[in-house]
């Protein structure tokens, strides 16, 4: 029998910086290619610094992390192209006539992109950068959420980010069938808001804050070159670091985190297909 084949776009937002976040994502997508044997032809754009921007011809669709302002970039070029390519998608999936629809995910400095988009809430600086393994604790419609199948309640993320998206618009998420899917831990000793760590915001569409690519192994790797460690004990201190690293061996938080919620993303979106061709 000939293999089934699935077109992935991946969506490059790192601006040329070195990161962890690419490579997750290529291994995720040939680790769940090979054990549904499937037949995948998988494109990098370079957004940021190419303005490279996919077309509809895809299946399914991964925008990436990334470094940066989510408020300063709105009126750069690549920004307003994204936002641009994205109302194309919505457009294609409201439409009636396509019966195949595209499934995307963003991830961190694009799921603050699009909750801009879909001004689902307050996209804000952080009063500081927020780096580490952390719990993040799902609210009812993320215990129903096919994509976060089989985590536990909390389940653990890598967070790294300057930003945050909080005082989510309820009554707009509510009208366009929306629902926030988990929150970030609560610090009832600090008077700040929890920020919002994951929305489904339509049947198609789904994000997280935190990176659910994140490998244990690689990132225990990383952390540990002579140029990452002392960038990160000059940051956050020694402490944070050693947490951390003790973090991504534990087999219940990242190595959990990242066997479970892209895959079952990627799994859905091929069931959906399956459907329609059947």
């Amino acid at each position: 029998m000939e293999k089934r084949s699935v077109k992935v776009a991946i969506l490059d937002l790192y601006d040329g910086y070195a990161n962890q976040g690419m490579r997750c994502i290529r291994a995720i997508l040939k680790e769940w290619s090979e054990s549904n044997d499937l037949e995948m032809q998988s494109d990098e754009f370079n957004v940021r610094q190419k303005d490279e921007l996919p077309d509809n011809s895809y299946d399914i669709y991964i925008s990436s992390g990334g470094p940066g302002d989510p408020l300063k970039s709105r009126y750069d070029d690549w920004d307003i192209k994204w936002c641009r390519w994205l109302d194309g998608m919505k457009r294609w999936n409201d439409n009636p006539g396509t019966s195949q629809k595209k499934y995307i995910f963003f991830i961190c400095h694009s799921f603050q992109l699009a909750s801009r988009f879909f001004n689902a809430g307050i996209v804000t600086k952080r009063k500081s950068n927020s780096f580490g393994v952390f719990p993040m604790h799902m609210l009812d419609a993320g215990k129903d959420e096919p994509v976060f199948d089989g985590l536990k309640d909390p389940f653990y993320g890598v967070d790294s980010r300057d930003f945050q998206v909080i005082q989510p618009n309820l009554q707009l998420l509510n009208e366009m069938g929306a629902k926030i899917l988990c929150i970030e831990k609560s610090r009832p000793h600090v008077p700040y808001e929890r920020a919002v760590m994951g929305i489904r915001f339509n049947e198609y569409m789904i994000g997280t804050q935190f990176h659910p690519e994140a490998d244990a192994p690689g990132m225990s790797l990383h952390l540990q070159t002579e140029e990452k460690r002392k960038s990160v004990i000059e940051n956050h201190g020694e402490e944070k670091l050693n947490s951390m690293l003790e973090h991504l061996e534990d087999p219940d938080k990242i190595v959990w985190t990242y066997s479970h919620i892209l895959p079952n993303f990627l799994n859905q979106s091929i069931e959906k297909f399956q459907e329609i061709l059947a």
